[in-house]
């Protein structure tokens, strides 16, 4: 059977970006540090790239684009938090030198040491000792029986923070609970943990009376306990997870109503090496380009530092003309502090300001922070969707005020705040009195927005 061949043409239009663009792209996508970092690299691997050493100027000898977009050190915002990095002891250097001063055998130590090893960033060992002991084996070659291995846990859970070595959290909340002085309540709190965890979890107090046989303010004295207690003991030693450092990549100041912006980074002014300049105004004659060694290698290094320097100038005057567009929207709340003055923007609205396609916006706020006097916010903070329209009966004379999602929440924060702890609301309830406020949302939207502000549910609110 013959096959048929037939030959046809597409016409096909793409566009494909230019390696300048796509090195536009990488450097708007990152933030200050990461900037920062790029920066150093580039500084490395291309010798055609030097950074200036700063010296006195004078506004005439600065461009324009540098008295916009100027740098600044931490100095200079210093009633801005900026959080400082942790420098503190991890909790394993924290729990070794507590192995450290204790009298024990060598064997016995190595184990100590080995499971300080198999511990989480919180503190808990999560796989079974007997697995830990066949790892000890096969691995570093210590050869422990099964009392040699509880004694080993024993002493690790002997350190502080108390709770360490916990294989889950009643576990480590029993831990904590017997380093206690002994009480009636301690032994009360003792016994709701280990036969009640389940109702205690669930916050069902009436279960725990009746299984108990004791009193309810005997119950609510043990639960109050157990709250004291810390559900992470190795939490609080590990930087990783105790400190999130958040370096703002922008900063707003507001000077007697009038609202500034600025970057906030540690860049030095680049320029191109004074050799390779040099050396390429030599190459500008054909002739002398043939004779002249290494000329190739000249012009890229030479052209890469140049786009580098205008790629980088464009992100930080993307940066900037995106946060003062935003600042324009969102004048009234940068200038009251006041959640319920947000707008509603979107990324099309910041689009229309600066002229600039919607992807490059949305590379420009992610992952970016911006410093503000009553605090540290992602630049996504600043958008929300309209929830929906109300608007004074009348004439008609009065602006119709567009909800937010950001009043949605505050709304449903406030009435969590306001509510009887014992009796906490549940969504249904919000919604009622969300109702009542004049806000017509459904009770999935109030589970959502409660969720998105970190609200328990009501179970998990009530208090004992």
């Amino acid at each position: 059977m013959a096959s048929d061949q037939s030959l046809s043409l597409d016409q096909r239009l793409s566009m494909r970006l230019s390696a300048q663009q796509l090195r536009f792209v990488k450097l708007l996508e990152f933030n200050a540090p990461e900037l920062e970092e790029a920066i150093d690299r580039e500084l490395e691997d291309n010798p055609a790239l030097e950074a200036l050493e700063p010296a006195p100027v004078t506004d005439a000898d600065i461009p324009a684009y540098r008295l916009n977009a100027r740098n600044y050190s931490p100095d200079d915002f210093s009633d801005y938090d900026f959080t400082p990095a942790d420098t503190s002891d991890s909790l394993y250097d924290h729990l070794r030198r507590q192995l450290s001063e204790r009298n024990i055998s060598p064997k016995l130590k190595e184990a100590v040491d080995y499971l300080i090893d198999s511990l989480d960033p919180n503190g808990y060992l999560l796989r079974p000792l007997s697995s830990l002991m066949n790892d000890m084996a096969f691995g570093p070659g210590i050869e422990l029986s099964t009392a040699e291995a509880a004694e080993a846990l024993n002493v690790l859970q002997s350190f502080e923070p108390y709770g360490v070595g916990a294989t889950d959290l009643r576990d480590c909340l029993m831990l904590q609970l017997q380093h206690l002085p002994e009480s009636q309540t301690r032994d009360d709190a003792l016994n709701i943990l280990e036969t009640q965890f389940e109702a205690f979890s669930m916050k069902h107090s009436h279960k725990i009376v009746s299984a108990l046989k004791i009193s309810q303010e005997r119950v609510k004295e043990a639960i109050n306990l157990i709250l004291t207690l810390n559900p992470k003991p190795g939490a609080s030693f590990d930087s990783s997870i105790s400190t999130n450092v958040i370096v703002p990549d922008l900063v707003v100041t507001n000077e007697d109503g009038q609202l500034s912006v600025a970057l906030n980074n540690k860049i030095p002014e680049l320029a191109i090496d004074r050799t390779f300049s040099e050396a390429v105004a030599e190459m500008q004659s054909e002739a002398k380009r043939e004779k002249k060694k290494g000329s190739e290698f000249v012009m890229s290094r030479y052209n890469d530092a140049r786009d580098f320097i205008r790629v980088l100038r464009q992100r930080q005057e993307t940066l900037l003309n995106v946060m003062t567009a935003i600042l324009k929207i969102q004048k009234d709340y940068f200038l009251t502090e006041d959640v319920y003055r947000l707008k509603p923007m979107m990324i099309k609205d910041i689009a229309a300001l600066t002229g600039y396609d919607l992807s490059v916006i949305s590379r420009a706020t992610a992952n970016k922070y911006v410093a503000t006097p009553w605090g540290i916010f992602p630049l996504r903070f600043f958008f929300s969707d309209s929830i929906g329209e109300t608007s004074d009966e009348g004439n008609g004379e009065s602006a119709p005020e567009v909800l937010t999602n950001r009043k949605i929440e505050a709304e449903i924060e406030d009435l969590v705040n306001k509510e009887d702890k014992k009796h906490p609301l549940s969504d249904e309830k919000i919604k009622q009195l969300m109702e009542d406020r004049g806000y017509d949302v459904s009770r999935r939207t109030v589970a959502k927005y409660r969720d998105r502000k970190g609200i328990p549910v009501a179970r998990l609110r009530k208090e004992m």
